[in-house]
Parts: C-alpha cells; structure tokens; sequence
C-alpha cells in the first residue's frame, strides 16, 4: 500500500485549525518520528504517506496546506526530485526533511522553491510544527501577492487594450451626439476582439465602424486593435467603401494567428448632410435606426412617435479572412432629418429568452428598444436599458462581449425633457 492517513490531535484551547499535510517518505521509522513530534508539539494534522511520487501525485488534494519530502526517498534524486514535487505541489507550501545534512543542497533546495530545509538529525517537534506554520504562511503571502500582480498586470493589459478598442471619437459636428458602452462577457476579466471607432474627414463626412474579432482572449483582442487603428488610418487616408474593407481583409491575412480567425465588421458613411447614409456589411448584423415621426401640424417633429427598424442586411457580403476575393456591396440609406443609429455586436442579440433555446435576435432587439423609446430613453439611457432588459431576459450575465456605438442627430432634443447628454 503506498499512502496510508495519520491524524494527530490535539485539544489545547486556541489551537490551530487542522493542518494538511502529505508525507513523501519511505522510512517507516522516520514517518513515526514526524507523527510523534508533530503530536508532542500539539499541531492538530492530518497525515497522509506517500513512499515516492507516484503515490504522491495520487495522495495529493486540493486541502493539502503543505508537503514534507524527505530528498533520498526512492525516484527522487535531490534537486531534480524536489521540482517534480514543486512542480505539482500548486498552493502547497514545500519543506524538505531529510538526513542529508548538506548546507549547499539546503541553499539549493529554498534557490530552487522550497519553503524550508531541515535535517532530520537536528529536528524536534517545536521546531518542525513551527517550520510547518512558517512555511504554510509564507505560502499563503506568496500567492496573495502574487494575485495582486496578476491584478496589477490585467488592469494595466485592460486599460491599454480599452485605448485601442475604443478610442475616443475624432467627431466635429455639434448636431451629432455619440454614445459608447462596452461589457466584457461572464467571467471574463479582460476586455475581447469588439471594437469600434468614428471618425469625421475633410468634407463633413464621418465614418463610423463596428467589428468583432471571433474568439476570446489577448490575442483576439490585439488582433482587434490592430484593424481598429488600420480602419482609421486608411479612413484619414481617403479610403471608403469596398476598397478599404479589402484592405483590412489582407490586413487581417497577414496578422491573424491562424486561418480561421475572421472578423465580422459593419461600417457606415454618414454625407455631410447629415440625410443619407451608406452601410457595408461583413457578416455582421445589421445597425438599428431611429427616426423620429413628425405629430400633426408640428413643424419641429414634436408630438411625433418613434420608429424603430432594422437596418436591411440583404446586400450584405462575408465576414473579413473568410473567402479571398470578396465582395461587399453598398446599401443606400435614407436618414432623414432627425434619427439615431445604432450599432452593435452580436453579444447583445445571442441572449437567451426564457429557459428555451429562443434567442433574442434583431428582432427581439428591435421590440425592446420600441419599448425603451416609448419609455422615453436615449443617449446612454437607451444603451443602458437595453442591456440590462436583454441580461434580464437571459436570466444572468452575457457569456459573450458586447459593444454597442449610438450615434443621433437632433434625435434627443425634443424627444424628451429627460436628455442624457455628453
């Protein structure tokens, strides 16, 4: 039998919870001795033994606080066996108990992880229950700070990451409001592939843009602002329309990690009048539009209702790094005088409705934001609703990021006396 449990107790008041412990040793006599110090030093511990690392591996739990390994134990050979036993001792502390009274293998064993080192000729039991408590402590500490340094990491990646993703709009028209809202999916802690920008040229045009690298992860991320940032060059360089998604489309073959990484991406072209517009669509879902309906013998538009629609997909061409070649035709819009569009990736439509497997889709969408509008909400109000209608209607959190871009022109004046504006 390779491991067998021990359990030594003690019942002094205000002693310590019980101590885990895994035993790598194959001396019965010298598994005796650590059971009988640890008893007369009234740790309160758990033992299990394990005569080399095989057993170990299998002995080893999640409650393991700390493992004991004597370095002339069969399979290991000092320095080489002590990182196989760091290398699977995750949160446990390690402290090497041994009868190779070595200075320099001491020093090398702590150089290469251990907590501590002792000899067993030199041991008694105030001394090893003590280098247990320190060891399991030190431990503690260590990975305590070592979670703040990933924290301190991931905000600053998430920060640099968030200037590239979204950056702040180039816009010089008064008329026109522009509303942001990015939301990492469930448990993610750093921000995905969804990016957007805008950008006015010379002449009064802006250009709004909307992707979504597919996959999660820093890569997908990077490789997001790397499209942003050339979307927005080859737009301040006079490029539009189809020639420039092809561009980004051999920009994203030469960066992507693999084949199979594609991006979704809507992008609009708003004239400087500010009443048409033209959409290329790269497999991505179609914007929203708002329009404002003028009341009866109201020349401003008040009085009026709220139109919502869907912006039509059927000119639409593939998604970018998926077929060599492509092609993505225009679609005309007509804006009018007073609208709102908005744009979005498909984390705010893939929500479940209910328990069933019925997705909200654009459609779904298109409702809530009819009812949000009735509401009177705009601005980031309208963005905001909408995401806490559709996170309702999923029963949790968004697995998947969103990212949605509201741009409006004379939309929120006059619609309601409630105007979030910025």
């Amino acid at each position: 039998m390779s491991t067998i449990s021990h359990q030594t107790q003690s019942h002094t008041p205000g002693g310590d919870d019980r101590v885990d412990l895994l035993l790598i040793d194959d001396d019965p006599g010298d598994v005796l001795m650590v059971e009988k110090m640890l008893a007369e030093s009234g740790m309160d511990a758990e033992i299990r033994v394990a005569v080399d690392l095989d057993a170990a591996r299998r002995a080893l739990t999640r409650r393991t606080q700390c493992i004991i390994v004597d370095l002339s134990a069969p399979g290991i050979d000092r320095l080489d066996g002590l990182r196989e036993v760091l290398a699977m001792s995750g949160p446990a502390a390690v402290v090497v108990l041994t009868g190779l009274d070595d200075a320099h293998l001491g020093v090398q064993a702590v150089a290469a992880g251990a907590e501590d080192y002792l000899v067993k000729q030199e041991v008694d039991a105030p001394l090893l229950a003590r280098a247990i408590r320190y060891a399991i402590e030190r431990k503690r500490s260590e990975e305590t700070e070592r979670r703040l340094v990933e924290a301190r990491i991931l905000g600053r990646e998430n920060a640099r990451l968030e200037r590239g993703l979204l950056p702040v709009p180039l816009i010089d028209d008064p008329s026109l409001r522009h509303h942001t809202r990015y939301r990492p999916g469930r448990r993610r802690a750093l921000l995905g592939g969804d990016f957007y920008d805008t950008v006015q040229t010379e002449g009064g045009a802006v250009h709004v843009v909307i992707g979504d690298v597919c996959g999660h992860g820093p890569d997908e991320a990077a490789l997001g602002v790397q499209l942003r940032m050339a979307w927005r060059t080859l737009v301040l360089a006079g490029h539009t329309g189809e020639q420039l998604l092809g561009i980004l489309d051999t920009v994203l073959g030469h960066e992507r990690r693999s084949e199979e990484i594609f991006t979704t991406l809507c992008m609009i072209t708003i004239a400087p009048s500010r009443r048409t517009a033209r959409m290329h669509l790269a497999g991505h879902p179609a914007p929203l539009l708002f329009r404002r309906t003028p009341g009866d013998g109201a020349p401003d538009g008040g009085g009026g209702g709220l139109e919502v629609t869907a912006l039509p997909d059927y000119a639409h061409g593939p998604a970018l790094g998926l077929l060599p070649g492509a092609e993505w035709p225009t679609t005309e819009i007509d804006l009018g005088e007073s609208w709102a569009l908005m744009l979005y990736t498909d984390g705010l439509i893939e929500g479940r409705v209910g328990e069933g497997p019925e997705r909200l889709g654009t459609g779904g969408l298109v409702e809530l934001a009819r009812r949000a509008g009735a509401r009177g909400a705009s601005g980031r109000a309208l963005i905001d609703e909408l995401v806490t209608e559709v996170e309702r209607l999923n029963g949790d959190a968004l697995t998947d990021d969103l990212a949605v871009l509201l741009l409006s022109r004379q939309f929120e004046e006059g619609f309601t006396d409630a105007i979030d504006r910025f």
